[in-house]
């Protein structure tokens, strides 16, 4: 799988933490919608977010602080913006793995 890199190093996302808990992702949208996505994390500074086949992004540089909570939540609240408004907004089941950069190579 080829995975954008546009997330992370050379774009924006953030990670918010609600009061029960629960993870949001705040990211740039991208065209298509998601199909079946996940959020695979391996508890180190990258996530890998499968949006579809054809679309994954590399969320790289998690701060330190957000490793916990994002291990023990079973699923996050994706939020993807275009120009500060809200394009779409979808849950994505998290899938704990050994090592989350041994599943893709960078385009």
């Amino acid at each position: 799988m080829t995975v954008s890199n546009k997330i992370g190093e050379k774009s924006r996302y953030s990670i918010f933490q609600n009061s029960k808990g629960e993870i949001m992702i705040m990211i740039e949208s991208h065209q298509s919608g998601p199909e079946n996505p996940w959020l695979f994390y391996d508890g180190g500074k990258t996530a890998l977010l499968y949006r579809s086949p054809d679309s994954a992004i590399a969320v790289k540089n998690i701060a330190d602080g957000a490793h916990r909570p994002i291990k023990s939540v079973s699923e996050v609240l994706v939020v993807e913006v275009n120009n500060e408004e809200v394009e779409r907004e979808y849950i994505a089941p998290v899938r704990l793995v050994k090592n989350v950069e041994g599943l893709y190579t960078e385009s």
